[in-house]
């Protein structure tokens, strides 16, 4: 009996050794993380994991400015590129509870001047379909200007649509959100940056917006493009919008609705938790859970190869986690990506399961066969979430 008591305490300080050496979620996630940078040499990576309404790790890698090797924080921020296009559409959606407008009134009515499909002259371009690339809305080369949408000043405007009838396609479209960003500031008669700025990010108690000249400089983390085997800064990253030309209702494209928010990865974590307990956090509500559900609620399904399941400015991912769970109807995870200057961005959750990641990288190299952001995302949700189930 005493031999059996002895045993059993050496097995269980055995485990408790075992246990106390196994490593924790938060190094397991770091070493996945620095194994993609490694991987994928990349500049920088920021992330953070939410589980159960709470941000549960938050790491920041590699540098904030590679010439100078100045380690990347936390507390820096960067563009997240079209992310972006959810804080418009949180914007906007506010309006549409005050009953300044709805998601289906003619887009036309709410710009002030004719946007129509000279294709489909008599289908009206709704606001609900701008937010869900289903328009017909085609990018130019220049987005950043809604003169390619004016008749006033391209006639029919023809090379700005595609043939296809609004509604009855889809197409993601920068120079859609462009304008549905000059909507929110038309309508509210509050400049867009400040708009958004106000109403969500500050309300919010987060730090970051659109206009550069409204935030620290310090705090940018350098955007850097691989070009012939070298990382190079992407100086349009961080460019400051000229306002001296700017009008009301019409210039909002110079702050980029599309995809110019600059925030950490912590507060952006933050901010995806509003949009996982639907519209609030910490007491705050920024829409109703009727319309933070419609944004996640996809309007176009896949049909094509390349297509998103797109709601309003929120789309499903489909087949991106590396877990069977995730990848059937009903379980898909919710968010967006980026992409720009360089940069790659992520903000994803389960509806299902209550956890959600961001992630950021200010430059990577390109590996062949592999997506970076894909790769990253699924290595931090194999350390951080899988595992710990």
């Amino acid at each position: 009996m005493r031999i059996n008591k002895f045993l059993l305490s050496i097995a269980a300080l055995a485990m408790l050794f075992i246990s106390s050496c196994a490593p924790s979620m938060e190094e397991k996630t770091s070493e996945a993380i620095n194994n993609v940078l490694n991987e994928f040499q990349a500049v920088g990576i920021s992330a953070a994991v939410v589980k159960d309404g709470q941000i549960v790790y938050n790491e920041s890698f590699g540098y904030k400015d590679w010439e100078n090797k100045i380690p990347l924080s936390n507390d820096d921020i960067m563009r997240i590129a079209s992310i972006s296009k959810s804080f418009t559409a949180t914007s906007l959606l506010q309006l549409v509870e005050k009953g300044i407008i709805s998601l289906d009134d003619d887009v036309s009515d709410l710009i002030g001047f004719k946007i129509r499909n000279p294709h489909h002259p008599d289908t009206p371009i709704t606001l609900r379909m701008v937010l869900s690339h289903t328009a017909s809305i085609r990018d130019k080369e220049d987005y950043f200007t809604l003169d390619h949408l004016n008749p006033a000043v391209y006639g029919d405007c023809q090379e700005s649509y595609f043939k296809y009838a609004p509604g009855e396609g889809y197409c993601y479209s920068n120079m859609g959100l462009n304008l549905a960003g000059t909507i929110l500031e038309k309508v509210s008669g509050i400049r867009f940056d400040n708009y958004v700025k106000d109403s969500v990010i500050n309300k919010l108690g987060l730090y970051g917006g659109h206009n550069i000249d409204s935030l620290d400089a310090n705090r940018f983390a350098l955007i850097y493009n691989r070009i012939d085997s070298q990382y190079v800064e992407s100086k349009g990253a961080y460019k400051a919008a000229n306002l001296d030309d700017y009008v009301m209702g019409y210039s909002a494209p110079k702050f980029s609705p599309t995809g110019g928010v600059k925030i950490s990865a912590h507060d952006l974590a933050v901010y995806m938790m509003m949009h996982m307990n639907y519209g609030e956090y910490n007491g705050i509500r920024l829409i109703s859970q009727e319309n933070a559900k419609a944004m996640q609620t996809p309007v176009w399904m896949i049909k094509n190869k390349g297509e998103d399941q797109y709601g309003l400015c929120l789309k499903e991912f489909v087949d991106y986690i590396d877990d069977e769970k995730y990848n059937t109807p009903g379980n898909y995870p919710v968010g967006h990506t980026g992409g720009a200057y360089g940069l790659n961005s992520i903000m994803i959750w389960s509806p299902a399961d209550g956890w959600g990641i961001v992630a950021m990288t200010n430059g990577y190299t390109s590996v062949k066969g592999k997506s970076f952001l894909k790769t990253l995302t699924n290595a931090i949700y194999n350390a951080a979430i899988k595992e710990e189930k």
